[in-house]
């Protein structure tokens, strides 16, 4: 995405050039006359080459019209971010800025699909949001998306070379217009096409539903990510959790947190919701660690419990798939190290850096990979996953959507 952190110090809090700029239509073309200077600290660098493209574009190009500077700005900053070869990493003009903190409110106008980077740096399906879009039209985990047509906006884009933030950007539109995705699925001979209307998608963070088999109840506590309402959403399942645990004691069987299709969010929220069900660390342990981070030179910084958690006993249970990535990872991981729950299902999708999120003047923003999750023994989760203790495996052939073979092995884990 950028080239340069440049010119407008309203884009990238830089001022790296004034200009003034002055154009002498000739009979042809304009002659156009650039005076430029740099701060001292920045004379060392080279942006003649820069600036020489930019005065060759503005004087030669075909169609001069579609020559904008903003958007080459943009474009410019954007490929300066690229050129690092981090995928998490990325510029996000003011538009995709303001897309990506929809996505953590958890209300934005789509087709419900979360977007990540397989193993082959691939843009794929982390998750379909249920009951939505790509859900009911049959969109699944792991689906590669190779192309993204919308006829009203005349978009139509292969993948390749694509952003994450540039691909929601095609994908995401207003409500009632269509959007096509063609898919190529594991084993299937030749690409799918979708067409999906789009929807004003609200997802909440978390839901909670009791289960009961053999007389005794099940909380089963589905957390879809770690976004700004999860806090408040969260608090509310756990009090109606530890109500029916009263009201029942003898027949309350335990808690299954399920993080299938959870593709994370907020550092902070992970440590929060950790510390639900881990005890503080005593002396000398590392139970009470939540999560480590390790920003390289700068050594590492430990996350450990933050509070006193309502669910420190209960029997618990925590299902994970391919479409869990980087912070229900390392609660995944954290719960399963310190043996206070096993994790059932499939191995998780393996998204291990850390992103700081930091607002540019004028709305832009620029995602940073500062550091690398680590699980409380030190081991990186990035490109690995957490392996489940016991593997249950979605067969794809089962067209019986009504079952969910993962979830009924942790109830019958919980009532033996």
């Amino acid at each position: 995405m950028v080239l340069i952190l440049l010119i407008l110090a309203s884009v990238g809090g830089y001022s790296l050039g004034q200009r003034k700029v002055t154009i002498e239509k000739g009979k042809y073309l304009p002659e156009v006359k650039i005076e430029r200077s740099l701060p001292v600290d920045k004379e060392s660098i080279d942006f003649q080459l820069f600036w020489d493209v930019w005065d060759k574009l503005q004087v030669s190009y075909l169609n001069r019209k579609d020559l904008d500077s903003k958007k080459m700005v943009y474009g410019a900053i954007s490929g300066m971010v690229a050129s690092l070869g981090d995928p998490y990493t990325v510029f996000l003009p003011p538009t995709e800025n303001k897309d990506a903190k929809a996505d953590l409110r958890g209300d934005f106008e789509g087709v419900g699909i979360q977007i990540g980077y397989n193993k082959d740096q691939q843009i794929s399906v982390i998750a379909p949001i249920g009951g939505t879009p790509a859900d009911k039209a049959g969109i699944k985990t792991g689906d590669v998306i190779l192309q993204i047509i919308d006829d009203v906006r005349k978009i139509d884009k292969k993948t390749d070379g694509l952003t994450l933030p540039q691909a929601v950007e095609f994908i995401r539109g207003p409500k009632g217009s269509v959007v096509k995705l063609l898919i190529q699925r594991e084993k299937a001979e030749k690409p799918l096409e979708f067409s999906l209307k789009r929807e004003t998608i609200v997802v909440k963070s978390v839901e909670l539903k009791f289960e009961n088999k053999n007389g005794k109840d099940i909380a089963v506590l589905k957390l879809s990510r770690f976004g700004e309402r999860t806090y408040e959403e969260w608090q509310a399942a756990v009090d109606e959790i530890k109500n029916k645990e009263a009201n029942n004691k003898n027949s309350f069987a335990g808690v299954i947190l399920d993080l299938r299709n959870n593709p994370g969010g907020f550092l902070q929220g992970s440590v929060f919701i950790g510390s639900e069900f881990l005890s503080a660390s005593p002396a000398g342990g590392s139970s009470g660690v939540v999560v480590q981070q390790d920003r390289g030179a700068d050594g590492k910084e430990t996350y450990s419990v933050v509070r006193k958690g309502k669910l420190l006993n209960e029997p618990l249970i925590v299902l994970v798939n391919g479409g869990s990535a980087s912070a229900s990872e390392i609660v995944a991981g954290a719960l399963q190290e310190a043996k206070r729950g096993r994790l059932v299902g499939e191995k998780t999708f393996g998204k291990g850096t850390v992103q700081e999120a930091q607002d540019l003047p004028g709305g832009g923003g620029l995602h940073i990979t500062v550091a690398r999750w680590l699980l409380s023994s030190g081991k990186s989760i990035d490109k690995e996953g957490v392996n489940p203790d016991v593997e249950v495996k979605i067969d794809e052939k089962n067209t019986d959507q009504t079952k969910d073979i993962q979830l009924d092995k942790a109830i019958d884990l919980l009532v033996i």
